[in-house]
């Protein structure tokens, strides 16, 4: 299958792994490429050391093209940003920020970078910051996508931009991917789906979960992380949701997610407390979902935790290897063209 996204990052399939924190590991992300398509490590949870080892631990078990993900606003993205550039990592996937800088240094080794977004606004703003291709979030997706589904959002940023469009929110098989081509995509990254595979480090009951829970299961507050997220519906995000003072808690919390960000925990806190009063709660709230997230991809326990879960959980019934995920995708897509071609012709 051939598409301005496969040619663009010389890939076989037009299938990405999105870069979800704690989930997108170098295993994961070699396993996506190995098979294919184009695995994107996530580095939200990894200090500069960690980024470094995770990147060449990649390279060690694909020689096949893959990428890196960075939240722009988390603390310390900067400095994360650096080892990327150091690494020479080939695709370069952004979020949350500004990505003129960050573009112009993957541009320089021959990189390429992909800015993820939720609005035209943001869209045209990546354009203009040099982005090669976006990967275009819709409403349905696990974490954070926009206020606007899909169906409608992929082709009016399509109609508005001239560079490639991923398709993510909602997408999990083969009836997807080749709606989404007919969107104007040219191609699809998928979270949740991938989640639930071999290859993911995610816990078994975290992966039982997401094939139990149907497509009315989840909720989407901003007050999970301080974003516009959705997650499955639980007492750990009800809890989170309910939180009236989420500044008390992050005096306690936020020493945990500093750790994992390798950023210093007073330097941390005094960003917190001196950031404005909006800007205050939306980081406190970040760091108050930190160990509730891990909880639910690390140790399973969906009902205290908090997992980061889009709508195709309602269609996944199994727990494939990637290898055998990408195929059946690549074979259901030619069948729904296929049906869609003799429909057309009837």
């Amino acid at each position: 299958m051939k598409t301005a996204v496969t040619k663009l990052f010389k890939i076989q399939y037009p299938i990405i792994l999105s870069g979800m924190t704690g989930v997108s590991t170098p295993e994961l992300v070699a396993a996506v490429s190995n098979a294919g398509g184009l695995g994107i490590l996530a580095t939200g949870n990894l200090n500069i050391d960690q980024t470094r080892r995770a990147i060449r631990t990649i390279r060690e078990i694909t020689g096949q093209p893959f990428g890196a993900n960075i939240p722009l606003m988390l603390p310390g993205a900067e400095k994360k940003a650096d080892i990327l550039i150091e690494e020479k990592v080939p695709i370069v996937n952004y979020s949350l920020g500004k990505g003129d800088r960050l573009s112009s240094a993957v541009h320089s080794y021959g990189g390429k970078v992909i800015a993820t977004v939720v609005t035209h606004k943001h869209a045209l703003a990546a354009c203009r910051d040099g982005a090669d291709a976006l990967i275009v979030t819709g409403h349905e997706a696990a974490a954070h996508g926009g206020d606007v589904t899909s169906l409608v959002l992929v082709p009016s940023i399509v109609d508005a931009v001239d560079i490639p469009v991923i398709a993510a929110g909602g997408f999990a098989d083969g009836r997807g991917l080749a709606a989404a081509i007919s969107l104007g995509a040219g191609g699809i990254a998928m979270g949740t789906r991938f989640m639930n595979t071999v290859e993911s480090p995610v816990h078994h009951n975290t992966k039982q979960a997401s094939i139990e829970k149907n497509v009315h299961d989840t909720v989407y507050t901003h007050k999970i992380d301080g974003l516009p997220c959705r997650a499955m519906q639980s007492k750990g995000a009800d809890r989170l949701i309910r939180d009236r003072i989420p500044m008390i808690r992050a005096l306690f919390t936020s020493r945990d997610a500093a750790n994992a960000f390798g950023f210093p925990w007073f330097k941390m806190l005094l960003g917190i407390l001196v950031a404005g009063w909006a800007k205050s709660i939306q980081l406190a709230r970040m760091a108050n979902a930190y160990k509730p997230i891990q909880i639910s991809l690390a140790e399973g326990d969906v009902q205290d935790g908090v997992l980061l879960l889009g709508q195709v959980t309602g269609i996944l019934q199994d727990t494939p290897g990637v290898s055998e995920l990408i195929e059946r995708i690549i074979a259901e897509a030619a069948a729904a063209v296929n049906q869609t071609t003799r429909c057309m012709e009837q």
